[in-house]
């Protein structure tokens, strides 16, 4: 199911960052702190105001502030995802638009290139032939793009890395996790569309975790603008009834779930903190909608 997607950064970029098997783990089985950020960054649209260049160093400066390991983002066209690109220099990008190329709105994910690398990443979309990139409604269709990342280890004081030439002076951590990032349909008349697109991430992801180190207990997370409520069908399919508990549903990392945009988790994670960021500079928000930061403990060990 993996997909062959334009990046929206240099290939050669990220090829640095595609891993193969792991070489080696300095820290085994240790605990990991891991920050993610998921943000509709708004659209630059024309009559939407602040414009997009009033809102650009915004942005940069909450991103900045907080630091996430990990951000997702809905609705950026690639002409501001090239500018968060220049202006975060310390992230690498990849997504394509939600019609293929460079076209139209990006699911993006950011990730701090000195902390992760890449080493699977693909994208489907939210509709009946998935595997074809761009299908859907005509005027907004809607996909996932997604990453299998993982833990770069620094080798420790006095031991000899052997493939500081290949591996840039570290060696790759065997701990990983995957990161999916969307954006549900919008409109009231669409909650059939957002559940069928709730169905389909659930049949994408569930192949997924048993693999390599983890197997089972690989962390998993998906964030992204969902436009539905926590007491709806779409909300339910993800994290199941209450007191339901089955390994293959989500978590929310705000107990009882809140607004429409959602960062969910499985697998072995736990979360330390939740926050709903209220930024703005004096009265003049760099958005439609509230950044959403986690921070969270990746248990290690299988």
């Amino acid at each position: 199911m993996t997909q062959r997607i334009p990046l929206i950064l240099l290939f050669a970029l990220v090829a640095a960052h595609l891993g193969s098997a792991s070489a080696r783990s300095a820290e085994e089985g240790s605990d990991r702190t891991l920050t993610l950020m998921s943000y509709n960054i708004k659209f630059a649209s024309r009559t939407f105001k602040p414009s997009w260049q009033e809102r650009r160093g915004m942005q940069v400066e909450m991103i900045r502030r907080y630091s996430p390991d990990i951000i997702g983002t809905q609705e950026g066209l690639k002409g501001q995802i090239d500018d968060l690109m220049y202006d975060l220099p310390e992230y690498v990008v990849i997504g394509e638009g939600r019609k293929g190329g460079h076209d139209d709105e990006h699911m993006a994910i950011f990730f701090k290139k000195d902390k992760f690398r890449l080493r699977e990443m693909g994208s489907f979309q939210l509709s009946d032939t998935p595997d074809i990139i761009g299908s859907g409604p005509e005027v907004n269709p809607r996909m996932v793009t997604w990453a299998r990342l993982a833990f770069i280890d620094r080798n420790k004081g006095g031991e000899e890395n052997r493939y500081s030439e290949d591996y840039r002076g570290h060696w790759e951590g065997s701990q990983e996790f995957y990161v999916f990032n969307t954006h549900f349909f919008n409109g009231r008349k669409l909650f059939k569309a957002r559940e069928s697109a709730a169905r389909l991430i659930m049949e994408r992801v569930e192949p997924l975790q048993p693999f390599g180190y983890w197997e089972e207990n690989r962390p998993l997370f998906l964030m992204g603008d969902f436009n539905a409520r926590p007491e709806s069908k779409v909300y339910r399919t993800f994290v199941g009834e209450k007191g339901e508990e089955d390994p293959y549903l989500f978590t929310d990392t705000i107990e009882g779930g809140s607004g429409i945009d959602w960062i969910l988790y499985r697998g072995n994670a736990d979360v330390l903190s939740y926050e709903e960021i209220d930024y703005q500079v004096d009265g003049v928000f760099p958005s439609d909608h509230d950044p959403i930061f986690v921070k969270m403990n990746l248990r290690g060990g299988n």
